[in-house]
């Protein structure tokens, strides 16, 4: 069994003890650091889990838990493993805090060097999430297992060979969900400036979205082959089709991913410093 605490008890926090949670995971098995009094009596009454407000150290002047999630704000990190840094022996760290690379991490914890990074997206708060990681060279097979056990609890994985793709992960499943928000509240704008009920339009935008996804995830078709037998020649969906790649939206949707990358990478700079 393995021993959970998480620094900060946050909404990604909380969404991967609840989906810990939901996958039988022992809730005696995690404890929650969180200096907001109102948000660990939440979390104690609804998983269950221990809480405390500060990390208590043993008589070894060590943690006890095998793993560390560090589940604070970026411009928290820093502070955060200072304080851990003399209390590390052999436990792997988990750090879902946008932005911040494993070389920093690893430099203010004193050249430690079990590191995990992930970049989580929000549906994970239903557990149907997708989470990109990326691994130190120290980070051994069974801590990799660990960490792929973890963050599964909220949705899908995939491992990273290259921390600079994290960029690209933060523009696409980080932000992406914004950009699925956009497009749904879209499309249920333009069901309204047609006659349709607010009711009906966000029934109608939401259903769709939520189908068709289901119908590319679950297709052996490329999404591309979905989309072409969908748009019969002479069609309505052929006029639809026509007005957004005259409107150039496939190349909008590229300066949008390539735009929230850069930024990725200039925070990440930034909070390096």
């Amino acid at each position: 069994m393995m021993h959970i605490s998480f620094i900060g008890g946050g909404n990604m926090a909380k969404a991967i003890i609840g989906g810990l949670k939901t996958n039988g995971f022992d809730m005696q098995a995690i404890n929650v650091v969180e200096p907001d009094a109102n948000k660990r009596m939440a979390l104690a009454t609804e998983f269950n889990v221990r809480t405390s407000d500060a990390y208590v150290e043993n008589n070894n002047n060590h943690l006890d838990e095998e793993i560390i999630v560090l589940a604070v704000k970026p411009q928290q990190l820093h502070a955060v493993c200072q304080q851990l840094a003399s209390k590390l022996s052999n436990q792997l760290i988990i750090s879902i805090a946008a932005g911040i690379r494993t070389a920093e991490i690893s430099r203010w914890l004193n050249t430690y060097t079990a590191v995990v990074r992930v970049m989580p997206n929000t549906p994970a708060q239903i557990q149907a999430g997708v989470s990109a990681l990326y691994a130190m060279h120290e980070v051994s097979t069974s801590q990799r297992e660990q960490a792929t056990a973890i963050l599964s609890a909220v949705g899908s994985t995939i491992w990273l060979d290259n921390e600079t793709k994290m960029d690209a992960i933060t523009a696409i499943s980080g932000s992406g969900p914004a950009y699925v928000f956009y497009f749904i509240e879209a499309l249920t704008d333009a069901a309204v400036a047609l006659g349709l009920s607010a009711e009906q339009s966000r029934q109608l935008a939401l259903e769709t979205f939520a189908g068709a996804s289901l119908l590319a995830k679950q297709s052996v078709e490329e999404v591309k082959t979905l989309r072409a037998q969908v748009t019969s020649k002479g069609g309505t969906t052929e006029q639809g089709i026509l007005a957004l790649e005259t409107a150039n939206i496939k190349q909008s949707v590229l300066q949008a991913a390539t735009a929230a990358a850069e930024k990725s990478r200039a925070l990440g700079d930034e909070l390096a410093q």
